[in-house]
């Protein structure tokens, strides 16, 4: 398969498009919880129960005619496809699991993906690149209101929306961005940043949420509980820490420009001609060079190259991914030959495509 071709199949809605402070703020994220009335939750609930649970959400949002939905049960799709679906983000590795009866519905840009029967008999998940905090949660109020016409809602007038776990009660509402925070994890400051954000009753975790690690410099930060605040207030919240850390990743970064910029201009580039040449390349090393070189693109110091492609190459350089490039499984070590194969090539297209709009300009 070409790289064109592939990136034409691969690429979502948020990974392709621009928001505001997409510099910095990579997606931001709106995840409602919801569960039905006379079902028992899924950690109890029987294979009955939940295929009727699957019958119900599916049909009442694929007879809606919006967003141009899609249906896909978990139990049709290879492993290897599911992979791919949770690389990005656009289902949970736990909705994935074969005792789990799951299914997703897509929309067609893949920004709003409605998961059924993972933790909660519902998942409403907007996904929007940038900063867009106000936009996603309206698209994600519409989905969850369409919903909620039809199907009876778990709900109670002290506790809000009932949920599987404790901590989602309430509003149900997760709200989440992710930063590439490079700057701050250069200068070390992250490291005192983030007990402090969590003070403030918020999550910091890496790009994909609970134990995994801030590949990249890439940090997801979200609220941490539910209940006892508003959707808005939770927004407020998140939106000011977010504020904060993208002042601080600002400042660190003009600091490094003043004081270390041969320093950080020989960093950027060291990493930028690892991927453009490397044939070997493992996942700890791509996700530092992509980090570089977004940075380095972000400052200006490396042109024609778009920022969106580091947002593409952060998801393809995953293991599902490099497997559905390749067309077959790979080792570690042939996962490692087809990153630097898929990053050379993906670079050339963007190369040649920004050779073509100069000449044309010309």
């Amino acid at each position: 398969m070409s790289i064109e071709k592939f990136m034409r199949n691969a690429v979502t809605g948020w990974m392709a498009s621009h928001g505001e402070h997409s510099d910095i703020v990579m997606s931001t994220r709106i995840r409602l919880a919801r569960n039905l009335t006379g079902y028992h939750f899924p950690i109890v609930f029987t294979e009955k129960e939940a295929m009727a649970i699957d019958r119900a959400v599916s049909g009442v949002l694929l007879d809606s005619g919006q967003n141009g939905y899609s249906y896909l049960k978990m139990s049709d799709m290879p492993v290897l496809e599911r992979q791919v679906f949770v690389e990005k983000h656009l289902i949970s590795p736990q909705l994935t699991e074969p005792d789990r009866h799951g299914a997703v519905i897509l929309s067609e840009d893949e920004m709003v993906s409605v998961m059924v029967n993972e933790e909660d008999h519902i998942r409403i998940q907007c996904i929007y690149p940038g900063l867009q905090f106000e936009e996603a949660y309206k698209q994600a109020n519409l989905v969850d209101d369409y919903l909620e016409k039809s199907l009876p809602y778990a709900f109670d007038e002290d506790f809000g929306y009932l949920t599987s776990c404790p901590s989602n009660t309430g509003t149900g509402m997760r709200a989440s961005v992710m930063m590439h925070l490079p700057a701050l994890a250069i200068t070390k400051q992250i490291d005192r940043i983030i007990p402090a954000i969590s003070r403030l009753g918020m999550v910091v975790r890496g790009s994909y949420g609970e134990g995994s690690e801030a590949s990249g410099n890439v940090f997801q930060v979200s609220n941490q509980t539910t209940l006892g605040k508003t959707e808005k207030e939770i927004l407020v919240d998140l939106g000011n820490i977010t504020a904060r850390l993208i002042g601080h990743e600002r400042k660190s970064r003009e600091v490094l420009l003043a004081k270390s910029r041969i320093v950080l201009e020989n960093r950027i580039f060291r990493s930028l001609g690892t991927i453009v040449y490397a044939r070997l390349l493992p996942s700890g090393e791509a996700a530092r060079c992509l980090s570089d070189v977004r940075l380095g693109i972000d400052l200006g110091i490396i042109k024609d190259i778009d920022m969106s492609i580091l947002n593409e190459l952060m998801i393809f350089m995953q293991p599902g991914f490099l497997q559905q490039f390749a067309g077959t499984e790979l080792s570690e070590e042939e996962r490692d030959i087809f990153r630097a194969k898929l990053f050379r090539e993906r670079l050339d297209v963007e190369t040649a495509s920004s050779s073509t709009e100069k000449e044309t300009e010309e």
